[in-house]
């Protein structure tokens, strides 16, 4: 199949892209103390070079004492971070290229002795690490306000200092999808519940953002069914359950849901060959983003470690086909980006069967 599709414009509110591929958010603890630096800057600029549509950065911690989890993680609060972060704004934008930053609170998953204060505990709805075990802080009222008002600044700041959009990280086991997760939310007030009442964390958080960035600025919502704490875990069994998870996170204000899985081609469902972004997509009407294993011959084990399966997987014309078909809109790439931040330009070429022994030679050589 012509991978044209894939190099169709595409417009949501004021953000006009190129082509429909998405650079994924992924972590690297590359900034100590906290700061976007050239490597950073580089790094960018090279996908946006590369021809990347529109670039989500490695998540970026927010203005909290606890949305920290992990060494050397960018921030996006103070002079200098956020002077960092203009630099790269800067290059990307001078290469073509769009990017939006991934807003990002860890919560109950931080690590002791983390920065900026190795004393502040890890953050959760219900003080869970694990369903069942207690092991850090039960967040207040008070606790809950801050962290919504943390977001909020950090995307009126992004788009200040010239991002193009942002993206709220909602998935994976992070603070807003432990309030999502009834393993790790076992409140009793508003904040937790029914499926519908454990949403109320994440669209408060939506609605402040937009209260606070311009109508046409487009705010993204990152989210998952499976969690690293459990990849079995499925917060919407069925595709009722799915309505009415997403219809409140549509109605406070998000442009683009992005759905993540680890294989694109699985079906969400039985009974319907739909991917999770394709069935967020039919019921809320609002555009979708793909991602899982796109671009790879490499699928992750339960242990998390990368393991090759020749042939299938990955292949580019089930992607196209899928898109072709109104599935979804946009379609995120990570770890072939990271193999070759000119993979964009490759495919392009329709030189894709050229790609795979490649990345996955580089792969291999990273390992």
């Amino acid at each position: 199949m012509s991978v044209k599709s894939l190099f169709q414009p595409f417009d949501v509110k004021s953000l006009h892209l190129e082509n429909r591929i998405v650079m994924a958010p992924m972590t690297r603890g590359f900034s100590p103390g906290n700061v976007p630096n050239d490597l950073n800057v580089e790094y960018y600029r090279k996908r946006a070079a590369g021809g990347v549509g529109l670039i989500i950065t490695e998540g970026t911690c927010v203005g909290h004492k606890a949305a920290n989890g992990y060494p050397n993680v960018p921030f996006i609060y103070g002079d200098e971070a956020l002077a960092g972060w203009k630099r790269v704004v800067d290059a990307v934008h001078k290469e073509g290229g769009k990017i939006a930053p991934q807003l990002w609170h860890v919560g109950s998953t931080r690590r002791a002795g983390v920065e900026p204060d190795p004393e502040v505990p890890g953050y959760g709805p219900s003080g869970l690490v694990m369903p069942g075990k207690k092991r850090c802080h039960e967040m207040t009222e008070e606790d809950i306000a801050d962290v919504i008002a943390a977001f909020a600044k950090a995307a009126a700041d992004s788009e200040r200092i010239g991002f193009d959009a942002v993206e709220i990280h909602g998935a994976h086991g992070y603070l807003i999808d432990q309030f999502f997760w009834e393993g790790l939310n076992e409140r009793t007030d508003k904040w937790g519940g029914s499926l519908v009442a454990r949403t109320r964390f994440a669209a408060e958080i939506i609605k402040a953002i937009r209260a606070e960035v311009s109508d046409d600025f487009p705010v993204i919502l990152r989210w998952s069914q499976w969690k690293q704490q459990d990849y079995t875990v499925k917060l919407a069994k069925n595709p009722a359950e799915l309505e009415q998870f997403l219809t409140p996170l549509s109605e406070a204000g998000v442009d683009v849901f992005h759905c993540s899985t680890r294989r694109f081609w699985e079906p969400e469902f039985e009974d319907s060959d739909l991917n999770l972004a394709g069935w967020t997509k039919k019921l809320t009407g609002k555009p979708t983003i793909t991602v899982g294993s796109v671009g790879i011959d490499t699928a992750f084990t339960e242990a998390g470690q990368a393991e090759f399966s020749e042939g299938k997987p990955a292949d580019i014309d089930e992607l196209i086909r899928r898109m072709e078909a109104g599935e979804f809109d946009l379609v995120a790439v990570g770890r072939a980006l990271i193999a070759n931040p000119d993979w964009v330009k490759k495919v392009k070429a329709e030189a894709f069967a050229d790609m795979a022994p490649y990345t996955k030679d580089l792969l291999t050589k990273l390992a």
